[in-house]
């Protein structure tokens, strides 16, 4: 069981005013106000960070950008933590800060550049110990770096094994969660689908339902149903119906079967509170109340599940001004804080108003693993894409392929790869099998 230090206790710099990060490219200056302006324009081009005005304008601001970032220091990063909208540092920035000090010590007078080569000659080992000393916000500005050969070729260096009844996350293996979603959390039609994907060898991490009707009643239905699922075929795997946090719990008070708590995270304290309707101090409580009372508490290791996506922020306007990338790292800050069994990156499925196409959801799943793995999860990636998206099930295709060769660690198994009920495409057990081989 982890520790979980107070936020109180987590020790971050007092905000520094906006500084003007500059340079001079081809006789051309070009200027960034804030270190939020720097980060949004060092980025691709996506639609989200378009609508809010981060994107930058053209290729040749981005290099402009991304030149800055490359010589600013770790201890710069560390210096500037960014605020929300009353230029306050908020608790989700601030559990981001809990990092291991003696390694940033060491690292910190490194510019972003030097980390990037450290990185890249770096074995797998060592790079989890970096990992473990960067912020949030230092793990953003260091993915707006990399190419797409780097995406790949980094994480896949990366291993972080959990285990719950299952082990999963080791080297040259490949997990799913399956996921029996039904429009109308009809029984019989759940069955079926577990059943199908269980005999493609899918929901080695998880049998995990969305279920339509969040009522806890119904959450305690559904749990009780997989259970039997669970254990008349034997399948070795757990459970987890992603209602919402407060309804598992009060789940789990009614007896059920609640063994793996699942909940959704944002990059930003506006929309965790005001959307998400929980607070860190809540999840720290929700993880205790796990670790004594929940079903596997003699068993796992690992108990919590949390799912993310570029774009949630922004989506609500509640993004603080920064963009989604940054935003979405800091999710994985937020997530480190309690030692998942798995966390699962669902960038595609909000659709066109975050990404519109396949290479913004190709580039953005890549650098979804390749952050979280960086920040020591056990990550999972689900490409998702929805009908009104300029988005092709062949793209879809191709983010988890290279996905997969990233060392993703799991990724979602739909019958037919149609969700009905979350309407969005995803990976299919079909497609699941051949990643696997």
């Amino acid at each position: 069981m982890k520790q979980i230090i107070p936020l109180k206790d987590i020790a971050i710099p007092f905000p520094r005013p906006e500084e003007v990060y500059s340079c001079t490219i081809l006789n051309k200056n070009f200027s960034f106000k804030g270190l939020k302006k720097l980060l949004g324009a060092a980025d691709i081009s996506k639609a989200g960070d378009r609508t809010t005005g981060l994107a930058a304008e053209n290729e040749m601001v981005r290099e402009a950008a991304r030149s800055i970032l490359s010589s600013l220091t770790l201890q710069h990063f560390y210096d500037t933590p960014l605020t929300n909208d009353n230029g306050n540092v908020d608790s989700v920035m601030r559990a981001g800060y809990e990092i291991d000090r003696r390694m940033f010590e060491e690292l910190s007078p490194l510019t972003l550049g030097e980390l990037k080569d450290l990185i890249l000659r770096s074995e797998g080992t060592k790079i989890m110990g970096i990992g473990r000393a960067l912020t949030p916000v230092t793990v953003a500005a260091l993915t707006k770096l990399l190419d797409i050969h780097e995406l790949i070729f980094v994480p896949r260096k990366i291993f972080k094994p959990t285990r719950a009844r299952t082990l999963i996350g080791l080297p040259k293996t490949l997990s799913f969660r399956l996921q029996p979603n039904h429009p109308k959390d009809n029984l019989d039609a759940i069955s079926m689908m577990v059943y199908t994907d269980l005999t493609m060898g899918m929901g080695d991490c998880l049998i995990g339902v969305n279920p339509s009707d969040g009522s806890v009643d119904n959450i305690v239905s559904i749990l009780w149903h997989l259970d039997n699922l669970r254990r008349e075929t034997g399948a070795p795997t757990q459970i987890c119906v992603l209602g919402h946090v407060k309804s598992q719990l009060a789940a789990l008070q009614h007896g059920a079967p609640v063994e793996i708590l699942f909940q959704s995270f944002a990059g930003t304290e506006q929309t965790l509170t005001e959307e998400f309707d929980v607070t860190v101090d809540f999840m720290d409580k929700a993880y205790h109340t796990m670790a004594k009372k929940g079903t596997l508490k003699d068993i796992a290791e690992q108990f919590m599940y949390f799912e993310t996506g570029q774009g949630s922020e922004m989506s609500y306007r509640k993004h603080n001004g920064m963009d989604m990338t940054t935003c979405e790292a800091l999710c994985y800050g937020l997530c480190r804080r309690y030692d998942p069994f798995m966390v699962n990156s669902a960038t595609g499925f909000i659709g066109p108003e975050t990404h519109l196409n396949d290479f913004e959801l190709i580039v953005s799943n890549l650098q979804d693993n390749f952050m979280g793995k960086l920040l020591g999860l056990p990550m999972g990636v689900s490409p998702s894409y929805t009908m009104h998206s300029d988005s092709h099930l062949e793209g879809q295709q191709m983010a988890a392929q290279l996905s997969a060769a990233a060392g993703a660690s799991f990724f979602m198994g739909v019958y037919l790869g149609t969700d009905r009920m979350l309407a969005h495409f995803v990976n299919s057990g079909h497609d699941d099998q051949t990643l696997r081989e």
